[in-house]
Formats: C-alpha cells, structure tokens, sequence
C-alpha cells in the first residue's frame, strides 16, 4: 500500500471543498441565480446600455494597458532583484509586495496626492499638457500599481532557478546578450510571465478601492465598470448589478481558462523541446 502524501487525506480535501464553497462558489451562485431571475431580454437591455458598454471599453482598454506596463516593469524588477546584489536590494524585494498590504483606497488617495493638478508631480506635468489624476492615465496608473506584483512574484523564482551558464555558454557561440535573452531566457519564463500578466489583467478589471479617486468617474469618459456596479447597488438595483457584474465575471473566467490553456500548451512545447 503506498504512503498517502498528506495524513488525513479525506478531512483536509473536505475542509478545503467546504471553504471554496462558502467563500466562493457560494457568492458566485447567489450572483448567478440574481442574475438569472432578470430575464433575457432585461438582461441584455442593462448590459448594452451606452453607459455600461462606455465602462467596458475604459475598463478593458485600462486594464490592457496597465498589464502592459506590470509586463515590463515587473520583468525588470524580476530580473533586477534576482541578477544583482546592491544595498538595500531586501528592503525593495520587500516593498514589491506594498500594493498588497496597502488598502487600495490608500492607495488611490496616495496616488491622486502625487498627480492631481496641486500635487507633487502635478504642476511638473500640467506644463506638458499631460493629466494624470481624473483621467484616463490615471486609471492606467492605479490598475498598474495594485497589480504589477503578481508579474514580478511569478516571474521571480522561475528566473531564479535558470541556470546562467545556459546564457554564458549561447553567449560563447557568439549571441549577443540581447539574441541570448530572446532565445534562452525568453522561452523558461514565457509561462511564468503568462500566468504573472493574466493574474494582472484579473487584478486590474475588478478594481475599484484605488480608482474610485483617481479616474474622476466621469460616465462615458473616465467611469469603470465596478463604480457603475457600486452605483447600481448604492441605488438597491441589485439586479442591474449583479447583471454588470456577471459580465467581469464571464470575462475573467474566459481569461483564466485561455490562460491555463495557454500555459498547458507552452509546457507541452518546452518539453517537446528537452
């Protein structure tokens, strides 16, 4: 008889099934049937109204810019943090981590304090024609800020297990670093940065503590989804809200499904490889 991997195999796979459905497929059910309830033709009457169809273009288009951003500067951080040793290189692996344990409502007033037309950063910008806070770069801003540590922590130990001298030695046969990168490096943290940048793009379409004071909330202009859902519930429409907020939803979970797909496939690749 072979050794179970985890004593008391049945009571921990019972408390975890039962903690998923209290924390998760529980809320998600009420949302579901609440929405369900509305009809079809109700259903599709709210979703495609202007004004929510207006806060899925700024939310998607924000959320797509922000991942774009978490893509690059949390690969540099990535790298910065696992390739190099300077002073103060554990007090910036730890403040990776701040968007975390910071409120995001924090977050947002911190972020408005430094941009806003009187802010620090403000009158240096206004000069230049670029606004930031109550606008649509700020929206980018603050989804970029709350989600980038997602690439940065997936990304982290999957470089950090790659062995260098695979780049010293395509190094040796004359690749130059950048061609070293692109065909060494690239392919080992492809997954990690897939899975890093799809977390982010979740992160980034249900936020709302940070946004709600940098993106002004002006409809059609700089309002996102989840404020419309707060505005629908803080009106006790709830079914309009649950009905946007099955919308989020579908999305994310057609994301994590492409994503687990893609990842599958990019690990079947690297092993046909080896």
């Amino acid at each position: 008889m072979s050794p179970r991997v985890l004593p008391g195999f049945v009571p921990t796979l019972g408390g975890t099934l039962l903690f998923l459905s209290l924390a998760t497929l529980l809320p998600l059910s009420a949302l579901l049937l609440k929405t369900l309830g509305l009809g079809w033709a109700d259903f599709w009457q709210i979703v495609s109204d202007p004004r929510a169809m207006s806060t899925y273009r700024v939310t998607l288009s924000a959320a797509l810019w922000a991942t774009l951003v978490d893509l690059v500067l949390g690969l540099v951080i990535a790298w910065i943090l696992v390739r190099y040793e300077f002073p103060g290189r554990r007090l910036l692996d730890a403040a990776v981590d701040l968007p975390f344990a910071l409120p995001t409502a924090v977050a947002g007033i911190s972020l408005v304090a430094i941009t806003a037309p009187n802010g620090w950063a403000g009158p240096f910008l206004a000069p230049l024609g670029i606004k930031v806070a109550y606008a649509f770069p700020g929206i980018v801003l603050a989804m970029a800020f709350t989600s980038f540590p997602f690439v940065v922590r997936a990304v982290q130990p999957v470089l950090r297990d790659l062995d260098p001298s695979l780049e010293e030695a395509a190094q040796t046969l004359g690749a130059r670093p950048w061609l070293a990168f692109r065909k060494v490096v690239l392919p080992a943290i492809l997954p990690a940065l897939v899975s890093g940048s799809s977390l982010a793009l979740a992160r980034s379409l249900g936020e709302f503590g940070a946004l709600v004071f940098i993106s002004g909330n002006l409809p059609f202009r700089t309002e996102i989804t989840s404020l419309l859902i707060f505005i629908r519930m803080s009106e006790f429409e709830y079914g309009r809200a649950a009905a946007l907020a099955s919308v989020i939803l579908a999305f994310a979970l057609a994301l994590l499904l492409s994503t687990n797909l893609l990842q599958a496939y990019l690990h079947r690749r690297a092993h046909g490889r080896t």
